[in-house]
């Protein structure tokens, strides 16, 4: 264990200094780039001053004032010698003149000659055409850049010094940090030589066998566990505690794998049927108007579908990552009730609504997650349900708690199924459930909302008779004043 510590405490030292040695680099590199263009753009400054007494005339005053800050001025035709910078860009430099072209010299550098003489020696060029002659501006960097080399060096020294002061610093902290683990490697250690020491050394082979174990566990063993029998019995509940979690974990696992398999092939279906028809499109829809809105139809419906899709995964991940945020009210399950089948009829007049409220029937729950609950199980009894077909909601309180049922007269679920409904993708009848545009999903949400609200529920189903879901909460106590009432509409609006 301490040659885990030690390579722990190495490791995460190295990386922590690495980290440090990065930083301090990137801001080297950037404070190189920083001074190199503050002072080429001093050196433009001065030789736009120069450029100026020209202009104005003021020649031996420009010559005088070149040669006392470090500037050369030679009338040549210098070619097409440096660099062309675009034009926008020669209009914001301080030189300003749009057809001037610059260049660096290193005198020596293509000789064996030390790095600091041939920075000395740098020069920096701009030609350019004053007062119709061509002219070229010489600027010594030697000064500037031998300056800006020793504070890069000072730099350079106080940041290798820091670095070996934080080696020692990080060390500590490091220590300090994993002390649980060492004084837990100790705690073990210790009570292996006690218990050997008593002649009892099968121990050793026990925390051996253990230790063995989870390290031959993988994401592919996870259903593998670790054999109680001939644990140590001080190691028992240790061993009952991983199994337990080795157990949850491939659980959870599993489900994550089928999971994102099942949300690839729902994604692939309605992927695959927009690249059809746009590669119908793209072949025939062109100059078919027929094909073309055929093709712009089924693009639609499958895009609405794959946003559906989409936004019930986006509630199931968050509702996994407990993300959701709930605000629960006191509030009465009969109105929300009577609101959905109010709205469902506006949009459905193919089927008949029944309802019955038996009198307020208050429960503490956050009401937009309830009545997306509650939609989600009308609309799943509208798809199943033929045309004519007549669907009962019905709220009543029944011993402290308060039961919402959704009755259809449809096409039933198989015994086998049942069971299985409020899986994620499940669909008792794919070909059925395809035709409805269900993804399978819509159930499980629903299960997620009842249980993140303390309640349950119930499932009666008979095929080609019809599904009754009832939903269960635990009732919540009636405001005062409130009157007891009781709602029946059995088709008519509400």
């Amino acid at each position: 264990m301490n040659k885990l510590r030690l390579s722990l405490v190495f490791k995460l030292n190295l990386r922590m200094l690495g980290m440090l040695i990065s930083g301090f680099l990137s801001v080297n590199i950037l404070l190189c780039l920083v001074l190199s263009g503050f002072t080429l753009w001093r050196a433009e400054t001065g030789a736009r001053e120069i450029i100026d007494a020209y202009d104005a005339g003021e020649d031996a005053f420009a010559r005088s004032s070149a040669a006392a800050t470090g500037y050369e001025i030679t009338f040549v035709d210098f070619g097409e010698e440096g660099l062309l910078l675009p034009r926008f860009l020669q209009k914001r430099l301080p030189l300003g003149v749009p057809e001037a072209r610059r260049w660096i010299v290193f005198p020596g550098a293509g000789r064996q000659r030390p790095f600091l003489p041939r920075l000395e020696a740098a020069t920096y060029h701009m030609a350019m055409t004053v007062d119709g002659a061509p002219c070229r501006i010489s600027y010594a960097l030697g000064p500037d850049l031998r300056l800006f080399y020793f504070l890069i060096l000072i730099l350079l020294g106080g940041q290798v010094l820091f670095i070996f002061g934080k080696i020692g610093s990080n060390t500590k902290v490091i220590r300090r940090t994993l002390k649980p683990l060492t004084e837990m490697a100790e705690t073990a250690r210790n009570i292996h030589q006690d218990m050997s020491a008593l002649g009892t050394a099968p121990s050793g082979a026990g925390i051996k066998h253990l230790a063995g174990a989870i390290n031959t566990i993988n994401a592919q063993q996870l259903n593998k566990e670790l054999t109680i029998e001939t644990s140590q019995e001080e190691l028992k509940d240790l061993a009952y505690a991983i199994n337990g979690l080795l157990y949850r974990i491939n659980r959870a696992y599993r489900s994550q794998v089928r999971f994102v398999s099942d949300a690839s092939h729902e994604l692939r279906t309605p992927i695959s049927v927009i690249q059809g028809y746009a590669n119908l499109l793209d072949r025939w829809g062109k100059h078919d108007e027929k094909t073309m809105q055929e093709a712009i139809d089924a693009i639609k419906s499958e895009t609405e579908n794959m946003k559906s899709l989409v936004e019930q995964l986006l509630f199931l991940a968050r509702g996994d990552n407990e993300t959701i945020h709930m605000v629960k009210t006191v509030f009465d399950s009969g109105k929300v009730v009577e609101e959905i089948v109010r709205e469902t009829r506006l949009i459905d007049p193919a089927h008949t609504f029944a309802i019955e409220v038996d009198g307020p029937a208050y429960i503490e729950a956050d009401q937009q997650l309830i009545k997306q609950a509650l939609r989600i199980l009308v609309d799943n009894s509208i798809k199943y349900t033929p045309s004519g077909g007549e669907i009962r909601l019905k709220v009543k309180k029944e011993e402290g708690k308060v039961k919402i049922q959704v009755q259809d007269s449809g096409i039933g679920i198989a015994p086998e199924d049942v069971a299985r409904i409020f899986d994620r993708f499940y669909r008792s009848d794919e070909s059925r459930a395809r035709k409805t545009g269900g993804s399978g999903l819509g159930l499980a949400i629903a299960k997620w909302i009842v249980d993140h609200h303390g309640g349950d529920y119930e499932v009666m189903s008979r095929v080609d008779i019809g599904t009754r879901i009832t939903l269960v909460f635990p009732a919540a106590k009636a405001p005062a004043g409130t009157a007891e009432t009781t709602v029946t509409d059995p088709a008519g609006p509400l």
